[in-house]
């Protein structure tokens, strides 16, 4: 029987041979003052010795022997020499001597002929493009940090390699039946002509593993409306979404017809956060300390008639009457409001607020932030979904994107909603 622990022990001793060249090579660095990255960095020239070695490797498959191997005579082809080429890495610009042999038939795998830049490259600019960063924004870095000089034109062509990802993804098929979908929308600046605020619409879904998934993003017109979501919802029921238990918004001007139309069983839910907030910005901060525990009374009832017994005594009370905006913002509300109140404890704590949507607006707004404005509207998409894609879209097994308390709420979702989900 083999040694079980002889796989351990390789591993470990590779570990530690890494370490060791690690020290070495930082030693190295230490004691001549090279840098790490740029022209003669440590990392471009290991970079550029373990490229070089991958590319000889290459050849001999190729040919079929190695370098100096007697087994190469009179086979009908050779190495025939090197070409210089340099490539743009992660570690900065790197000169490279490229085998060829003497039929001219090698072709590099690793840095592929006419290619100048090699993949990772293109995700570093990607990257950094998802942050928000505009395209001078992105040649400075990129010449501070590696030394390299790239054209607007080079950032413009990678950027806009996505352009057919988005379109695929936009129009992706979705799950039949989701629990919960939350709807919002951010603004930004789009030039048409002139420059104007313009409403991206944002849809998030929670599935039945309680994942949490960007369903798609949408560039509406300057005023929101009941047109505008009919169209973004039936584009999502036009994808396979038949039925949704929950639609958790902010009370978005025509989206709760929209909804009722479009899956006519959904219950609309108004995001109670966005209630507090709201009456908040319409109160006197010295008055924030008596306001929240009165208004949270009134979100926090055990029924819909004891809610509108708190909603009354607040508009009876002193600061009811002092504030009768935040009154009347209640009342308007209220048909939004009190599904809330029938849900069980469990599920009001996953539906309490659009803040899992709203958490992902404001890495989208950081996206956004830096950039002014966009010249067109495909270029707000292609930035936005950069930033779902690098660090909102959930990974497989991921469980920071599992909705909290999301297996209590499910049992419970399975009894309120009845035959609606079908838990495996």
């Amino acid at each position: 029987m083999a040694d079980k622990t002889e796989p351990v022990a390789a591993v470990a001793a590779g570990d530690k041979m890494v370490d060791e060249v690690v020290e070495r090579l930082l030693d190295k660095a230490d004691a001549s003052g090279a840098a790490l990255l740029g022209e003669g960095g440590l990392l471009t020239e290991i970079t550029k010795a373990v490229l070089e070695r991958a590319l000889e490797a290459e050849m001999s498959e190729h040919l079929g022997y190695e370098r100096g191997d007697r087994a190469g005579h009179g086979s009908g082809n050779s190495r025939n020499g090197t070409s210089p080429k340099t490539v743009l890495t992660d570690a900065g610009a790197i000169a490279l001597a490229v085998p060829r042999d003497r039929n001219g038939e090698f072709e590099p795998r690793l840095v592929p002929k006419n290619a100048r830049r090699l993949a990772g490259f293109n995700d570093r600019i990607l990257s950094l493009y998802a942050r928000g960063m505009s395209v001078r924004d992105i040649r400075s870095h990129l010449a501070q940090i590696y030394g390299v000089e790239v054209s607007p034109d080079l950032i413009s062509k990678v950027t806009d390699a996505v352009v057919d990802e988005l379109v695929t993804w936009q129009n992706r098929p979705l799950d039949a039946v989701w629990p919960i979908i939350y709807i919002d929308a951010l603004w930004v600046k789009i030039r048409s002509g002139s420059v104007a605020s313009k409403p991206v619409y944002l849809a998030v879904g929670v599935d039945m593993d309680g994942r949490k998934d960007v369903l798609g993003l949408w560039v509406g017109s300057e005023g929101e409306g009941a047109t505008t979501w009919m169209a973004v919802l039936s584009e999502l029921r036009n994808r396979g979404i038949e039925d949704v238990c929950i639609v958790a918004c902010d009370g978005l001007k025509g989206l709760p017809d929209a909804v009722t139309t479009t899956w006519p069983k959904a219950t609309v839910q108004t995001c109670v956060i966005h209630l507090t907030r709201a009456s908040l910005r319409l109160s006197s901060s010295k008055d924030h300390p008596k306001l929240v525990p009165a208004l949270k009374a009134i979100y926090t009832a055990p029924t819909e008639a004891a809610a509108e017994q708190a909603l009354d005594q607040f508009a009876a009370s002193d600061l009811g009457e002092r504030y009768p905006a935040i009154v009347r913002t209640w009342r308007s509300a209220w048909p939004e409001f009190t599904p809330y109140l029938a849900f069980p404890p469990a599920i009001r704590t996953v539906v309490y607020s659009t803040n899992m949507v709203e958490s992902i607006n404001s890495r989208l707004r950081k996206a956004t932030r830096n950039r002014g404005h966009f010249p067109s509207e495909q270029a707000a998409l292609k930035v936005l979904y950069l930033a779902v894609r690098e660090q909102i879209t959930p990974k497989p097994r991921d469980k920071n994107h599992v909705a909290a308390h999301w297996k209590e709420a499910l049992n419970q979702f399975s009894l309120f909603f009845e035959d609606r989900l079908s838990i495996q």
